[in-house]
């Protein structure tokens, strides 16, 4: 059995399917990097034969990632398969083709009208295929955890035989408890007879809140590779936590097997709070100030009897030490009066790798937000990165902007924006300056949409903090079932800033229309 346990991220494919968190392609490869620092082992970039989005941002991340293995996901179909091999084919020997099949009676009878005997022959004939592609194919059983356990260990030991080097008992639906997953995981490495040959994995979702122990109830029982996001981000109520896992591992190793003071994983546990901020941003999927490891108040003692306690001695309230995910003191901020150099630099110690054109984008915002606020803090810059970037490569560009307000006024905004070096200005009256604002940009892009969902939240401290707007819109007929977009937006002023999120997710919505995507 391997010493370490293995964490492969699907922050980019399972994490992105959420409603609401849908990244293009530029804020991917932000996530990846980050993933990369934190030292993810997998990284599931996508999946590739979804559309030419997908297959786009799998391989530019197979190319750019160089330390992780990437793994692109395919049905037990062909043309899945041969696209997931083509998207990771720039990683090389750490491409990996992760291909699924259900299993379940549920799955056999109702989705896919299979027999048992057929389900194993797609299965076998899948990974072989992949296995002609690549050297390292993963086998996912989907729905394991409702599969009948002597069934279930004959797909296994029959895509062992045909190849997998790695085999995923996913508990989908997060139906499973963690006595139960348990006793799965060890009925496999019981009665699978080339069980040896291959890790086992485990992919929980949490829909009734048990993702996380039942992971590590896998763990115990022998499991050696961990599915799951970051922050918790997946379809429904989630999947497992990465985070939540590595640090229940280094702060309790022993319960899972593992010796006293070891560390039973590969993550560089410092990158943890960064890399949940970079997510969040990219993904517009806000933490719960309660969230364990990376939420606001995970550290925050507020009674008198605690803080005293931890002033005497940390442990007495705090059996992980901030500094060891991330939390610490943020460093001195940057003035209007910082350099080019120097904001470059605070960019790259904050996980941004960004071209020339994209560092000019990004400065030409910090200087005019720089005008606006005494300082510019670390948190302030990561938005403006997200916002500068994700606006100067959509269709529209905000040029500038002008509203009312007030008790006795009717809220009236005029914006002007920017199309192919042209600019057009127009304006509307609404229920309020957001709403005007919105509406102007419609008039103008000539699209309607329908706000579902709006957050503004400051990212820094202060009077003159810089506010951050998350807005989710409906755009046109979706009875067909097409998913709202999201945008966002940041600017000292919140109007302002609505006003940018709001135009944010017309552009990406123009994007996804001309990619022949639903999106969202």
């Amino acid at each position: 059995m391997s010493d370490k346990v293995l964490f492969f991220d699907t922050t980019l494919r399972d994490g992105e399917q959420c409603p609401g968190a849908s990244m293009n392609l530029r804020q991917k490869l932000e996530v990846a990097r980050q993933l990369e620092k934190l030292g993810v082992d997998v990284i599931e970039a996508g999946f590739p034969c979804i559309s030419d989005g997908d297959f786009e941002s799998v391989h530019t991340i197979a190319r750019t990632v160089k330390k992780c293995r990437i793994a692109g996901l395919a049905r037990c179909v062909e043309n899945d398969i041969r696209q997931a091999a083509a998207a990771v084919a720039p990683a090389g020997e750490r491409g990996r083709i992760h291909v699924f099949l259900a299993t379940s009676p549920l799955h056999r009878e109702f989705k896919l009208k299979k027999s048992k005997e057929e389900i194993i022959e797609m299965a076998v004939a899948g990974v072989k295929l992949a296995k002609s592609l690549v050297n390292d194919v993963e086998f996912s059983a989907e729905d394991a955890s409702r599969t009948e356990h002597d069934y279930l260990a004959q797909v296994v030991e029959a895509v062992i035989d045909a190849g997998a080097t790695t085999v995923n008992i996913p508990d989908t639906v997060g139906f499973t408890t963690p006595t139960e997953y348990f006793a799965i995981i060890k009925y496999l490495k019981d009665n699978v007879k080339n069980i040896d040959k291959a890790v086992i994995s485990v992919h929980c979702h949490n829909d009734i809140g048990m993702a996380v122990a039942n992971s590590l109830a896998a763990v115990h029982a022998g499991a050696r590779q961990v599915e799951g996001t970051i922050n918790g981000i997946g379809e429904r109520a989630g999947n497992t936590a990465i985070e939540e896992v590595a640090m229940a591992l280094s702060t309790r190793p022993e319960p899972f097997g593992f010796e006293k003071g070891s560390q039973p994983h590969n993550l560089n546990t410092r990158e943890i709070v960064k890399t949940s901020r970079v997510v969040t941003r990219m993904s517009g999927m806000l933490v719960q100030r309660s969230k364990a490891i990376v939420g606001e108040n995970a550290f925050a003692h507020s009674s008198g009897i605690h803080q005293h306690g931890i002033l005497a001695k940390r442990e007495t309230y705090e059996i992980i030490d901030p500094v060891e995910v991330g939390w610490g003191e943020t460093e001195l901020p940057l003035t209007k009066h910082s350099g080019r150099a120097a904001v470059k630099a605070r960019l790259e110690k904050l996980g941004h790798t960004l071209s020339n054109d994209e560092l000019s984008a990004v400065f030409e915002r910090f200087k005019k937000v720089g005008d606006s606020k005494k300082f510019v803090y670390d948190d302030d810059l990561s938005s403006l990165v997200d916002d500068s970037l994700d606006t100067s490569n959509g269709v529209w560009k905000m040029s500038h902007i002008q509203f009312i307000g007030g008790d006795s006024a009717r809220p009236t905004a005029t914006v002007t924006l920017v199309k192919d070096d042209e600019e057009y200005t127009d304006c509307a009256i609404g229920n309020g300056p957001v709403n005007a604002c919105f509406k102007a940009i419609d008039r103008i892009t000539q699209t309607h949409g329908e706000l579902v969902d709006y957050n503004v939240r400051a990212t820094s401290t202060g009077q003159d903090a810089l506010g951050e707007v998350s807005v989710k819109v409906q755009f046109g007929d979706c009875e067909s079932g097409c998913k709202p977009i999201s945008g966002k937006g940041a600017a000292t002023d919140v109007i302002e800033a609505s006003a940018r999120a709001y135009l944010n997710a017309v552009n990406r919505n123009i994007t996804f229309n001309a990619l022949g995507i639903s999106g969202n």
